[in-house]
């Protein structure tokens, strides 16, 4: 075989195996994302043994600790569907009521529990449109 010919042969392997590779992360990376369900979403779709991203805002007076387990629920943005969280782990040091958090949740004996070290507190915007009259800083 001239070297001309076997150069081009490596060149075509090379580049379809590239290409496989590249196929094969974007499925990948495409088929492990789940997304972040509101507590209305979860009540339809849940199911017992598997795991799910719960979002919402923490509802007030709804927060207590018993033990290591902190209770809580989750309500959606308009307030219609509130689901009770059980979570142990680590809590992140803004989290309070009315505050957003995601959380992964498994259905347990009829009460959602949340996976150790999984409550992520989202930080409220600081570029929100302040009202008509007040300044604001960026």
């Amino acid at each position: 075989m001239n070297p001309a010919r076997k150069r081009t042969a490596r060149l075509i392997v090379a580049l379809t195996a590239a290409v496989v590779l590249a196929s094969a992360l974007v499925y990948t990376s495409f088929s492990a994302a789940s997304p972040a369900l509101s507590p209305s979403q979860l009540v339809r779709q849940a199911q017992a043994g598997r795991s799910y991203q719960l979002t919402g805002t923490v509802v007030p007076g709804s927060v207590h600790r018993e033990g290591g387990t902190l209770d809580f629920s989750v309500e959606d943005r308009a307030g219609a569907t509130k689901i009770p969280v059980a979570y142990t782990g680590t809590v992140p040091d803004p989290f309070r009521e009315g505050r957003e958090v995601i959380v992964t949740v498994e259905r347990q004996r009829g009460r959602y529990v949340g996976e150790r070290n999984s409550l992520i507190t989202k930080c409220p915007s600081k570029f929100k449109t302040a009202p008509p009259g007040e300044k604001q800083n960026y």
